[in-house]
């Protein structure tokens, strides 16, 4: 008996393991729903024990994570990364809007891989592939989850094709290509890339990202609300995240739901999602969704930007596919999305840098700009704790750095 098995989220359809999952093609056997939930067999008033620790990685949780082996684990201590408390943000808000709130800062360019959200997720695929001798994965990506997949499926001896749309940094191709592994530039936006992954894993029988609901991704993601629990004592009021996909979002809610039947501190924090103005599609669906009240079917009902021009790339989906899965849960937890301006960025992160000695990617300044924003919407609340999720550093966005340290001057 494993320690855990998936459940599809339409139909109900049990799969008892990964091995099953990846023959049936990474689709639920009876509806062919690419979305299926991870549960487990463990014991988890062992979590409470885990809380009360101090982790050197997200491993620290294996009893919840989908991995029977612990000696097939990959990691390079990755997601026990801290939350920190910055005060100047808590200032402002009380200075600015008489608001007095605490705001953490869950530092994901600390991370032990390639600093970035995305390591995670890089950490458990490996860490799979290698238990289950998967040879060869491909994917689409703007930059972060290529970055990260190339370094640890290397790491597992798996062979991995990327495609990128054309707009990606080169610091993160180059990236990609120093672990050895298959860059392919498309000459096309995120989606164009996407269509071109799509058919290099029916042409070549290559096991693909199953995208943002992919389990693997889920379930490593889920493990920040424990790191939230252990390092807050509680869950924040509000989480503020950048969105390109979704997949954070999803792997809060799945996190919440497995054990909010245990743990009376596990409650949905209201979302905040930010999107930069050059590339918004989920802010507009959102607004269409509020002036119409939420009519049947509003999440379906959200626009498409061809080849979005925006110097955030790993921000750079037009075609939000997820919408339809994310904004629901943001309703449902009593959030919204935001809109920030793109031009604000390098002044910002310039803030940052005087005040944390940290420049951080472009990407992670969007969900920062987001706070602000969340602020004069009369988004936060006074006495609420508010959880910021910056997603990567600037380490492969060089013009980003030197802009801010030029802006310095």
């Amino acid at each position: 008996m494993t320690k855990y098995y998936l459940k599809c989220a339409k139909c109900g359809q049990i799969t008892p393991d990964f091995a099953a999952w990846f023959q049936a093609n990474q689709e639920c056997a009876q509806c062919k729903s690419k979305h299926s939930e991870i549960w487990y067999n463990s014991d988890y008033a062992q979590l409470k024990d885990l809380l009360l620790q101090n982790p050197e990685s997200f491993w620290h949780y294996f009893d919840f994570l989908p991995l029977q082996d612990k000696n097939n684990a990959i990691s390079c201590k990755e997601g026990a990364i801290p939350i920190e408390k910055w005060d100047f943000l808590s200032d402002y808000a009380q200075k600015e809007f008489g608001i007095r709130c605490n705001v953490w800062v869950y530092r994901n360019d600390l991370n032990g891989g390639t600093n970035t959200f995305k390591d995670v997720a890089a950490s458990l695929a490996a860490s799979l592939f290698k238990e289950h001798g998967i040879e060869q994965f491909t994917v689409a990506s703007t930059g972060n989850t290529a970055t990260a997949y190339s370094k640890y499926l290397a790491l597992a001896g798996v062979k991995f094709t990327v495609f990128v749309p054309e707009c990606v940094v080169q610091d993160s191709v180059d990236e990609m290509r120093s672990y050895n592994q298959e860059v392919r530039i498309t000459a096309g936006d995120y989606a164009f890339a996407k269509k071109m992954a799509a058919e290099f894993h029916q042409q070549n029988n290559v096991l693909i990202s199953a995208g943002n609901i992919d389990p693997i991704r889920v379930e490593a993601k889920k493990t920040m609300v424990f790191e939230f629990l252990r390092q807050l004592g509680k869950m924040p009021d509000v989480y503020i995240q950048a969105v390109s996909g979704g997949t954070g979002p999803i792997a809060v809610d799945k996190g919440i739901r497995e054990i909010e039947h245990l743990e009376p501190k596990a409650k949905l924090p209201r979302i905040i999602l930010v999107q930069q103005d050059t590339c918004d599609p989920m802010v507009q669906g959102w607004e269409r969704a509020v002036a119409e009240n939420f009519p049947e079917g509003w999440e379906n009902n959200y626009p498409v930007i061809d080849n979005p021009q925006t110097c955030v790339s790993i921000l750079s989906t037009g075609a939000p596919g997820m919408f339809p899965v994310v904004a629901p849960i943001v309703k449902k937890s009593g959030g919204t999305f935001v809109r920030v301006k793109e031009h604000d960025l390098i002044d910002l992160a310039t803030q940052i840098y005087k005040e944390k000695n940290v420049v951080l990617g472009p990407a992670s300044i969007v969900c920062l700009l987001g706070f602000y924003k969340a602020l004069q919407e009369n988004q936060i609340k006074d006495g609420e704790t508010v959880l910021i999720n910056t997603g990567e550093g600037a380490a492969r966005a060089q013009w980003f750095e030197k802009a801010v340290k030029e802006n310095m001057c």
